[in-house]
């Protein structure tokens, strides 16, 4: 299977070609930025594919990352993705940050708990705990710091995702401390690829995954204002 794997929910905007049969990365290119996704993500991605020597209609699936993550920054992913697909009649796949976060220390299967952890601002964060084999252990939510520390009661963890330092930082000190603390802008895009290949697309919509509503909402004046005149 060839994949083309796509990610700017959060501070880079990243593309990769994965061949499955031969277990190649045939392209990849990442660049870590915070905003200006839209306008790089469209020419990153025909690099990619010309250096992958593949052609949008060889592709068998493409992946997606849904969030959580900026809100405008996952939009630009899923556009381009969803355009791809339907221009090339291919499936597509998303999957959640905090999965494509834990996925390369699932495939370790070892034998600490996974906490993956993106900085939601306002001393909250996006997290979810997974077993070392990938097992739930906590769903996929936002809430306060100190609500995400509390999952240290299930002892040695590891940490990884942008807010990896943040938790780190805060972890309470009669606590097991992590046993590694592994901070990434983004999630590897190599294996968004490979998560994106393993998923079903009957169960893997590619829609927004936010976990909580966006911060800016319309002024009420300014709904007061639209709204049609009674008659």
């Amino acid at each position: 299977m060839i994949i083309l794997a796509i990610d700017t929910a959060l501070d880079a905007s990243s593309a990769a070609v994965l061949d499955t049969d031969t277990g190649n990365t045939l392209a990849i290119e990442s660049q870590t930025m915070q905003r200006g996704h839209a306008e790089a993500l469209m020419p990153l991605i025909g690099r990619v594919m010309k250096a992958s020597g593949i052609g949008f209609t060889a592709l068998d699936r493409i992946a997606v990352t849904t969030g959580p993550g900026s809100f405008t920054g996952l939009r630009v992913g899923l556009s381009a993705a969803r355009g791809i697909a339907l221009a090339a009649t291919k499936p597509i796949v998303g999957l959640s940050t905090l999965a494509a976060y834990a996925a390369p220390l699932v495939a370790e299967n070892g034998a600490h708990p996974i906490l993956s952890a993106i900085d939601a601002r306002h001393d909250h964060v996006y997290f979810q705990l997974v077993g070392g084999d990938g097992g739930p252990m906590l769903k996929p939510k936002v809430a306060p710091i100190s609500e995400a520390l509390e999952a240290a009661q299930f002892g040695a963890l590891h940490l990884v995702g942008n807010a990896a330092n943040i938790l780190a930082e805060r972890w309470p000190a009669d606590a097991t401390p992590p046993v590694k603390v592994d901070r990434q802008p983004a999630p590897d895009i190599a294996w968004v690829a490979w998560v994106g290949a393993a998923i079903d697309p009957d169960t893997a919509p590619p829609r927004p995954f936010y976990l909580r509503a966006p911060d800016a909402k319309p002024p009420k004046d300014r709904l007061e204002i639209s709204a049609p005149p009674s008659t």
